[in-house]
C-alpha cells in the first residue's frame, strides 16, 4: 500500500480556515449562482489533500453536499452512481473531476459509518458501494504510478491514492480479500524484484486473518485460500508456522540433525519456487547450512542440475556471497541467488572476478547515503546493494522502473543483465564506489559525473538498489546523447539504441511516425518489414539471437493514446494455443495491462517465462512505433498478407493512430 503524504500542519491549518469561508460562500450563492463559486473550493480541497489534510476534508465532505457542493452533476444523486465508472475519473488529468470524485466518496463514507443520513441510500448500500471502488482500484491502491498516470495526472495522482488508503482503513480489507488475493497472484507470477507493495499487501491480509469476526462460509474460503500467502513471508515450514521471530527459529534448527534440516530446507524451496518470496526464516536456516552443513546447500537453494553443478564449481563464491548478502533483512538475496545458478552466468569467465570485486567493494560516501534513504540502516549499504546485485542478475526481467518518468534505463538494464553480466557490474562498480559512468557515442565519451550536481537525490527512491544507484547516471548519459543527435534529421533512438544498449542492437531501423508532425507514414512498408525482421513464418525461423529495444504507443484501457513507452522484444514464438505471439520485457511495475480495443496484454497462460509480457503478433504490430533490426537478414516482405496490414490498420485506426493517418495510409 502506498505511504500516506507527511502533514503540514500550518499549511493545513490555514488552506482548511479558506476552505470553510470558500464552502460558506458556495453555500449562500443561488442554485444558478453556484458553478462560479465551486472552483475555488475544488482547488483548496486539491491543495488540502496535497498536503496531507485529507482527514481535515473529509470532516467537511458532508457539509460541502449540503452547500450544494454536488447541484447539477452526476454525483447529485449517489443512488445511481456506478462504481465502475469511478476509475476512469479517479485517473482524470481534469483535477476538478478528481476532486469532485474524491468528496463524494468521503460523503459515502460519512452514509457508510452512521455519520450522515440520506433517505435515498442507507448505511449497508453505501458501504457496499465502498467496497466495490475499493475493489475496482485495487491496482491504484498498492502499485506505482503507470505510464498514464505519469503522463496525465502528474502530482494530481496522489489525491486518488490518498483517497484510497483512507478508505481502505476505514470500510476494512476483509471486504476486498479476495480481489486482494487475485492481484497478488497476478503480480507474483510476473516475479518482479521490487515486492514492497505486494508485502504490504500480504501483511494486510494477515491482519485480517486474525481479525475478521466470525466470517461467513464463502470469506472463511477465502481466507483458508489467503494462507499460502501469508505462511510464505510468516512461517512457511512447521518449526516456524507461528512466526516466532528469526532469535528463537535459530535457536530451534541449532538442534536440527542432518535429516531435519535437509526436511526443513525442502519446505522453504517449495514455498521460495511457489510464490517468488522468500521468508526471513529461509535467511536463518541458510547461514546457518553455510555454517554448519555445506553439503546441504543445494537443498536450501532448491536447485536443479544446472544450478547445482554452477554451485560445485563456485562453490567459495557461492558461500561467500551468502555470507555478505543474506540476512533477515534481504531474504529475497535467496531467490536471486538460486535463480542467477539456475541461469548459469557465473561461467561466463568474467562474471566470477566481478562478483568477488563486487563483494569486497569499497563504496563512496554518496553512494551509501543514498542507499540508506532507499532502504534503511538495518543492514549495512554494501550488503543491501550486493542483494540487490543478485535479484537483478537472477531476475533481469523482473526490474521496474519504479516511479521514474524515464523507462530507457530499467530496459538498459534488463538486457545487459540477460547477455552481458559482466558488462552491468561494471558499470555498478564504477558508479557505487566512483560516482561516475563513462560512456561513448560514435567514439565521444560521455560522464555522468555531472548528474551529480544536477538533483541526483531528488530522483524516485522506490527502485531496487542497483537501479537506485545506476539510473541517475543512466539517465544523464541517455540525455547527452539526445543532444548531440539534435540536428540530425529523424528520430534519435536510430543513433542512440545502438550505442547506449550495445553493438548487439541491430543497426537497421524502422519508424512508422513522422518526427515533425507526429502522423503515420509508410506504414505497409513498415508491417512488411516488421512481420519480415521478426516473424517465424517470413524470416526463415530465425530465432531471435538477442533482445532488441523497441517503442511502443501506450494506450489506455479505452484505447486513447497516453505516450511513447520503452520496451525490449525477447523472442516471438507460438503459444501453447499455437498463435503466433511476441513475447516482450515491459520496464513498468506492472506488465498486465489493458490497452483498449481488445489488446490486453498477458503475463500468464500464453507461455511466458517469468516477468515477460505477450501479445499476438497482429495486436502486438498494432502498437509498435519504432524497431531495430539487421539489415543483412531482411526476410520475405513481400510474402505478407495484405489482409493481415489491413487488420493491423484498423487497430491502430481505432486506437493512437485514430489523428495519425495521412492520406495513402488512413484508408
Amino acid at each position: 500500500m502506498t505511504e500516506p503524504v507527511p502533514i503540514d500542519q500550518t499549511q493545513c491549518k490555514q488552506l482548511c480556515l479558506k476552505l470553510d469561508e470558500a464552502i460558506t460562500r458556495l453555500a449562500k450563492a443561488p442554485d444558478f449562482a453556484k458553478f462560479p463559486k465551486l472552483s475555488p473550493v475544488l482547488d483548496l480541497v486539491r491543495r488540502i489533500i496535497m498536503a496531507g489534510g485529507l482527514g481535515e476534508v473529509a470532516s467537511r465532505a458532508v457539509v460541502f453536499e449540503q452547500a450544494g457542493g454536488f447541484l447539477g452533476t452526476d454525483w447529485a444523486q449517489p443512488q445511481v452512481l456506478v462504481p465502475a465508472m469511478t476509475c476512469h475519473s479517479l485517473r482524470s488529468p481534469d483535477s476538478n473531476l478528481v476532486i469532485i470524485e474524491t468528496l463524494s466518496e468521503l460523503r459515502l463514507l460519512a452514509i457508510a459509518m452512521g455519520e450522515y443520513i440520506r433517505p435515498d441510500l442507507s448505511a449497508e448500500q453505501a458501504h457496499h458501494f465502498l467496497t466495490q471502488v475499493l475493489a475496482v482500484n485495487l491496482a491504484m491502491l498498492f502499485n506505482p504510478l503507470t505510464e498514464a498516470e505519469r503522463e496525465t495526472q502528474g502530482r494530481l495522482a496522489e489525491v486518488p491514492r490518498a483517497l484510497l488508503n483512507y478508505l481502505a482503513e476505514r470500510i476494512g480489507f476483509e471486504h476486498i480479500i479476495d480481489r486482494l488475493i487475485e492481484e497478488i497472484w497476478r503480480i507474483l507470477r510476473q516475479r518482479p524484484i521490487q515486492l514492497d507493495g505486494v508485502k504490504q499487501m500480504i501483511t494486510q491480509i494477515a491482519v485480517c486473518r486474525g481479525s475478521a469476526r466470525q466470517p461467513g462460509a464463502a470469506t472463511e474460503r477465502i481466507m483458508q485460500g489467503a494462507d499460502r500467502l501469508i505462511s510464505a513471508l510468516y512461517g512457511p515450514t512447521q518449526l516456524c508456522r507461528e512466526d516466532p521471530g528469526v532469535d528463537v527459529y535459530r535457536q530451534r534448527i541449532d538442534y536440527l540433525d542432518h535429516t531435519a534440516l535437509q526436511a526443513e530446507a525442502a519446505g522453504f524451496v517449495r514455498s521460495m519456487h511457489d510464490t517468488g518470496l522468500v521468508s526471513p526464516y529461509h535467511a536463518v536456516l541458510l547461514q546457518t547450512v553455510v555454517e554448519n552443513s555445506p553439503q546441504l546447500l543445494v537443498d536450501a537453494l532448491g536447485l536443479s542440475g544446472t544450478g547445482r553443478d554452477c554451485l560445485v564449481c563456485y562453490h567459495d563464491l557461492v558461500l561467500e556471497l551468502v555470507q555478505h548478502a543474506v540476512t533477515p533483512q534481504t531474504p529475497q538475496a535467496i531467490f536471486g541467488l538460486s535463480s542467477m545458478l539456475e541461469r548459469g552466468i557465473l561461467y561466463q569467465p568474467a562474471v566470477g572476478p566481478s562478483l568477488w570485486r563486487q563483494i569486497g567493494l569499497p563504496l563512496s560516501e554518496r553512494t551509501e547515503q543514498r542507499i540508506h534513504a532507499g532502504f534503511g540502516t538495518g543492514v549495512s549499504a554494501r550488503t543491501q546493494l550486493l542483494h540487490g546485485v543478485l535479484l537483478m542478475l537472477g531476475l533481469p526481467l523482473g526490474i521496474g522502473q519504479g516511479n521514474n518518468p524515464t523507462c530507457q534505463s530499467a530496459r538498459a538494464l534488463s538486457i545487459w543483465s540477460y547477455i552481458v553480466p559482466d558488462y552491468l557490474l561494471q558499470l555498478i562498480a564504477s558508479a557505487a564506489r566512483d560516482d561516475e559512468i563513462v560512456m561513448h557515442f560514435e567514439g565521444e565519451a560521455i560522464s555522468s559525473r555531472a548528474a551529480l550536481a544536477a538533483g541526483i537525490e531528488a530522483l524516485p527512491v522506490d527502485l531496487d538498489p542497483v537501479s537506485l544507484i545506476l539510473v541517475p547516471h543512466l539517465d544523464h548519459i541517455y540525455q547527452e546523447m539526445g543532444r548531440l543527435c539534435l540536428g540530425r534529421e529523424g528520430d534519435p533512438h536510430r543513433w542512440i539504441n545502438p550505442e547506449f544498449h550495445g553493438w548487439r542492437v541491430g543497426r537497421g531501423f524502422c519508424i512508422n511516425v513522422d518526427v515533425a508532425t507526429g502522423n503515420i507514414i509508410d506504414l505497409e512498408d513498415y508491417m512488411r518489414r516488421f512481420y519480415a525482421f521478426y516473424h517465424p513464418f517470413f524470416n526463415g525461423n530465425q530465432p531471435l539471437i538477442h533482445p532488441q529495444p523497441a517503442g511502443i504507443a501506450i494506450t489506455d484501457s479505452v484505447a486513447r493514446f497516453i505516450g511513447w513507452h520503452a520496451i525490449a522484444i525477447q523472442r516471438v514464438a507460438l503459444d501453447p494455443g499455437g498463435q503466433m505471439r511476441v513475447f516482450f520485457y515491459n520496464p513498468n511495475n506492472d506488465s498486465g495491462q489493458d490497452w483498449g480495443d481488445g489488446v490486453v496484454v498477458s503475463t500468464a497462460d500464453n507461455g511466458e517465462r517469468y516477468g515477460e509480457s505477450s501479445l499476438e503478433f497482429e495486436a502486438f504490430a498494432s502498437r509498435i512505433y519504432i524497431f531495430h533490426f539487421d539489415a543483412q537478414e531482411p526476410g520475405e516482405p513481400a510474402a505478407v498478407e495484405a489482409e493481415a496490414i489491413e487488420r493491423i490498420r484498423g487497430l491502430m485506426l481505432r486506437s493512437w493512430g485514430r489523428d495519425r493517418m495521412v492520406e495513402g495510409d488512413g484508408r
